[in-house]
C-alpha cells in the first residue's frame, strides 16, 4: 500500500474517495477513527492509499481531476 493524499479536509476525502471508486481503484482510508482519540477536533490527518499496482492510475485520475498538488510525493 501507498499513500496518495494526507489531509484532514472531510470533503476532500469524500471527493476523492468518489473518485477512486468510480474508476474502480480499490483504496483504504487511514486513521479516520483516531477522532476518538484526539477528541473530534480533526487535528490529525488521514490517509488514503492504494495498492502499489494501483498508484499509477490512481495518481493520474487526481491530476486529470485537478487535485495533482494534494498528492504526496511519489518516492517509489
Amino acid at each position: 500500500m501507498r499513500e496518495l493524499v494526507r489531509t484532514n479536509d472531510p470533503v476532500l476525502i469524500s471527493a476523492i474517495e468518489a473518485l477512486l471508486q468510480g474508476a474502480d481503484i480499490p483504496h483504504a482510508v487511514l486513521d479516520q477513527y483516531m477522532s476518538v482519540l484526539e477528541g473530534s477536533i480533526g487535528m490529525l490527518p488521514r490517509r488514503i492509499v492504494v495498492a502499489d499496482d494501483h498508484v499509477p492510475a490512481a495518481r493520474r485520475l487526481l491530476v486529470d481531476a485537478g487535485l495533482g498538488h494534494e498528492l504526496r510525493p511519489d518516492d517509489a
